[in-house]
């Protein structure tokens, strides 16, 4: 007995369980599919009007078109279960014009009700109008997927008059505007041009649609839909990041069987959400090569694939060369506006500096420019992946600050600062066989190091995902919007974003105002409960990033699993300007050379240094950004605040020199170490 015929003998058990929560209802407006529907669109009207004017060879229309009907039929399929919208005439409205481009010899009512009895019945050779693709024999299937629409109308005409007479008329009227259009490209000679531009793509992508949507979930599968609807479809797995956009995640078309109303940018995200209820079912599953693994065979399978991803050269960035921060010139590739108030500085590092200023996610680099007579410090985070060689910062324009004003009003591409190298421990060790959930807790500008956190986390570790929760005022002010969406639209299955905005009255009221203890309360005992998140990035404004790591470690959250970052200091210990520090000895380590000097009572060490040498690294003077790190050698001090360094660090010997004052009478520390 094969495998197939021995699985269909499963106890029908399973297929009267109830069905897993497929952890999403349907959005008020699915934009991804809203926007391949107008990608293909646009795609359709420019290869067609290329074509007509002579300036795109016919074989490239053909292509561009055919791909057009398959991208369609997916708008057309998810308009049937109203996975569009909550609002059922956009779904209608979406539909028809879609499926202008796919089957348009019917109308979309008629398909709606073909493809439902597909879903009622399906693998039922009786009942299910899509067995002609999936039941027969290999030397017909080809020919049967090109004339799909024959079987269609074969279906259909067998039950006209079971249908409502609105639908029946809509038919008629669709076959024959195709009829009126055929003849009258005939009688004007342009047959050929529709040939081009509508007939043969179309019947490439029905070729297609029919083997992808009905052979391959279907095919020498026993079950039906009623005996056995965990066994009546299969997903295919592996391959993952070629298949499921090249299918439009038709390889997991098992989950739409089972939950219709997900919109199909959703099947992975409910599968990896549902696998183990899943698996428990017996669910049918085959590999891209087509073997067909039993749930224990397919659980072997995916360990196997993670062993095997040891030996694959993973893309981890590497490390900047420098143990301390060293000022380079370095010039501006280019300068472009983000939001209305913030702008986004490109830097072109010359190839021998590359290795200098490698960096890795959560990173920032400090700026040193002379503006108005002085010389402005500003720390800014990388918001690049560190998998990438660019190096980009996001400057927020503040009112009278004088380094912002003048990236808004001055910078252009060319100019050239002086740019200190990559430093900071924001981000968190990645591996590419981690499965974490990481979730970051941003505000405004506080998007840019978890940006960089986010996309190099995704990519790396392909079996982890992300949460960000990101307060903006309006979506207008929401810095990488752009960009988000575009990661959003990659990772659909592992990104989540919540916006949260308190500008905007018309955004939900859950996640209107700002980030705060309450908003947080409310996640934590909900969807966020802090035993399913492995790390936490807290970025933003001050008051709200250390009320939130108050609140989780409230929560009971590792203060060591939570990450926050902050680019100026709060409100010091009352305490520490009564406390005496003794006046000291100091030596210190930097770029391999020792400098020694006596330190006045109540000076930092860094304010000493300075004094012996100006190129000590520095950027904050506030304890926050970690530029100032050495390593103590020799002697004891005491740091007024901390807000940059974890308790691994700390253990280890190192401070923050802006922050720490000797406790002893001599002191040795290392910029180096």
């Amino acid at each position: 007995m094969s495998i197939v015929d021995a699985d269909s003998h499963v106890s029908g058990t399973a297929a009267r369980q109830a069905l897993p929560d497929p952890g999403a209802a349907v959005p008020a407006v699915a934009l991804p599919t809203l926007a391949i529907f107008a990608g293909a669109l646009a795609a359709f009207v420019l290869s067609t009007i290329g074509y007509a004017s002579g300036g795109f060879p016919a074989w490239a229309t053909i292509a561009v078109n055919a791909a057009v009907t398959f991208v369609m039929f997916t708008v057309v399929h998810d308009a049937v279960h109203h996975s569009i919208s909550t609002a059922r005439w956009l779904n209608g409205l979406i539909g028809r014009l879609a499926w202008v481009f796919v089957v348009p010899v019917i109308s979309f009512p008629a398909f709606k009700f073909i493809h439902v009895e597909h879903h009622r019945h399906a693998n039922d050779d009786d009942n299910d109008p899509d067995t002609f693709a999936s039941h027969t024999p290999a030397w017909q299937a080809p020919v049967r997927w090109a004339l799909a629409e024959g079987f269609y109308g074969n279906y259909l005409i067998r039950r006209l008059r079971g249908r409502p007479a609105g639908e029946n008329v809509e038919t008629l009227v669709m076959l024959g505007l195709s009829v009126a259009g055929l003849t009258l490209a005939i009688a004007t000679g342009k047959l050929w041009t529709l040939a081009v531009v509508f007939l043969i793509p179309q019947r490439i992508g029905i070729f297609v649609l029919a083997w992808w949507f009905d052979w391959l979930p279907h095919h020498g599968l026993a079950a039906t839909q009623r005996t056995d609807r965990y066994r009546a479809t299969r997903v295919r797995v592996g391959m993952e990041w070629l298949f499921t956009p090249m299918m439009l995640s038709q390889n997991y078309h098992l989950v739409h069987h089972l939950h219709p109303s997900v919109p199909f940018y959703r099947y992975v995200q409910t599968w990896r959400r549902n696998e183990a209820a899943y698996l428990e079912r017996q669910v049918a599953i085959a590999t891209v090569f087509g073997r067909q693994l039993h749930p224990t065979e397919f659980r072997e399978w995916k360990a196997l694939n993670r062993k095997l991803a040891r030996l694959v050269p993973a893309r981890m960035p590497g490390r900047s060369i420098p143990t301390h921060a060293v000022s380079h010139r370095i010039p501006v590739a280019s300068v472009d506006p983000l939001t209305d108030d913030s702008t986004l500085v490109t830097f072109a590092v010359p190839d021998e500096l590359r290795d200098q200023f490698r960096f890795q996610a959560g990173q920032h680099v400090t700026v040193c420019n002379g503006v108005a007579g002085g010389k402005a410090r500003r720390n800014y985070s990388i918001c690049t992946p560190a998998t990438q060689a660019q190096l980009q910062i996001a400057v927020k324009h503040i009112a009278g600050g004088v380094f912002s004003t003048f990236v808004a009003e001055d910078l252009k591409a060319g100019d050239v600062l002086e740019l200190m190298t990559p430093t900071g421990h924001f981000g968190t060790p990645l591996h590419p066989l981690h499965r974490k959930h990481y979730v970051g807790l941003v505000a405004g500008s506080g998007i840019a190091p978890v940006l960089s956190i986010l996309a190099t986390a995704l990519e790396i570790e392909t079996e982890s995902r992300f949460t960000l929760v990101y307060g903006n005022r309006t979506k207008r002010s929401t810095m990488f919007r752009g960009e988000l969406d575009r990661l959003r639209s990659r990772f659909v299955d592992r990104l989540t974003i919540v916006d949260v905005l308190s500008g905007d009255p018309l955004h939900m009221a859950e996640l209107c105002g700002r980030i705060d203890a309450e908003k947080l309360h409310r996640w934590l005992t909900t969807s966020l409960r802090p035993t399913g998140v492995d790390e936490w990035f807290l970025c933003g404004p001050p008051a709200m990033s250390t009320e939130a790591r108050d609140t989780l470690i409230a929560h009971g959250v590792d203060p060591e699993r939570v990450h926050l970052e902050l680019f100026t200091g709060f409100e010091k210990d009352p305490g520490a300007a009564r406390r005496v520090y003794p006046p000291a000895t100091v030596t210190f380590t930097l770029s391999g050379r020792d400098a020694k000097f006596d330190l006045d009572s109540g000076d930092t060490i860094l304010e000493g240094a300075l004094r012996v040498r100006d190129d000590t690294p520095y950027a904050c003077m506030g304890g926050a950004c970690g530029t100032c790190r050495a390593k103590v050698l020799e002697g004891t001090v005491r740091m007024e605040q901390n807000l940059a360094l974890g308790s691994a660090e700390m253990a280890a010997g190192y401070v923050l020199t802006c922050q720490a004052h000797p406790t002893s009478p001599t002191v040795w520390v290392d910029y180096d170490g």
